[in-house]
Order: structure tokens, then C-alpha cells, then sequence
């Protein structure tokens, strides 16, 4: 098994990330991150389109979390059908250029996606920005989840393992 960027087995894995969610902007959805005690994270909260806002996230500390020549990132979640997406980013700040991509968990049943980083798309605020130079994964720093494209109401993430390969 390829090293974890983040196992959340270990409960005190959670304690390096933080909600970042609409009310940055006036919004008011609501977000966090827990550890189970069935040994995974539980990212949920409720997504609310009032106030201009539409997002919630959650995201880890700054740190050394790249691996020079990953192909893929790979996560294993359960949750509801709605669609979230990972973010890595290549620097410290908080306001800054986002790697994305998005999967769909369906079923109740812990799944493995495999996210070939060549498919993650460089966003600043929610829009693509094109000509941004591609992720180099020997840079990431932070990861982050989110759950934004106008879908409304509660939500709940599990996620027990999040990766490089």
C-alpha cells in the first residue's frame, strides 16, 4: 500500500484540518470534520445557497505532502450521492489556486477512488483558470474536501484513507 497522506484510523489525524467554508463570504453553510470512533473521519455539515453562499469545505495544515512521480491520488469514502471534490494545493495560503477533482460516492459500502492527478483541474475561487501550470505532485501542501455545485441541504462524508500512488 502506497504511504497515506492522511489516515484517518488514527483519530488524531483530524486535528490538522479546518472548515473553510461559505461564511468567508457572507454565506451561512456549515461544515466539520470528526473523528469516528469506528475508526474513520466524518466530514458533514448542510450546504446553504442563502446569502450568495453554495459551499462547505474542510482543509489540512500546511506540511511536506507531496511525492514526487505520484500518478494518482486515492481515496477511500463512503457517504451520500452527491458529488464532492478534492483539492491539493501547491502553497501555504489560504486564499490561493486549487487542484481539483470530483467523485460521486453511491452504495454504503467503503469505496477506493483513484484520481489520476493529470485529471485535476487548477480553479481560483470556484472557476477554472486556464493556462495554470499543471500539479506537480512533489509540491502539494495542503489537502482539502469540498462540496459546492448548488447542492443544497446535509451532507456526510466518511473517509478513512487518503493517499499517493
Amino acid at each position: 500500500m502506497s504511504p497515506h497522506l492522511f489516515d484517518f484510523m488514527n483519530g488524531c489525524a483530524v486535528l490538522e484540518w479546518t472548515a473553510i467554508d461559505d461564511r468567508v463570504m457572507g454565506g451561512v453553510s456549515r461544515s466539520h470534520i470528526r473523528a469516528d470512533p469506528q475508526g474513520h473521519a466524518v466530514f458533514d455539515g448542510e450546504v446553504s445557497l442563502d446569502r450568495n453562499g453554495g459551499f462547505a469545505s474542510v482543509r489540512s495544515s500546511p506540511g511536506q505532502r507531496g511525492k514526487a512521480g505520484a500518478e494518482n491520488c486515492l481515496l477511500e469514502v463512503r457517504g451520500v450521492a452527491k458529488r464532492f471534490k478534492l483539492s491539493l494545493l501547491t502553497d501555504d495560503s489560504v486564499d490561493t489556486l486549487n487542484y481539483q477533482a470530483g467523485f460521486v460516492p453511491t452504495g454504503t459500502g467503503w469505496q477506493t477512488f483513484r484520481l489520476p492527478l493529470n485529471a485535476f483541474r487548477a480553479t481560483f475561487r470556484g472557476r477554472e483558470i486556464a493556462g495554470a501550470p499543471a500539479l506537480d505532485p512533489a509540491r502539494i501542501r495542503q489537502v482539502g474536501l469540498m462540496i459546492a455545485d448548488h447542492q443544497a441541504g446535509p451532507f456526510n462524508l466518511e473517509i478513512r484513507r487518503i493517499s499517493l500512488d
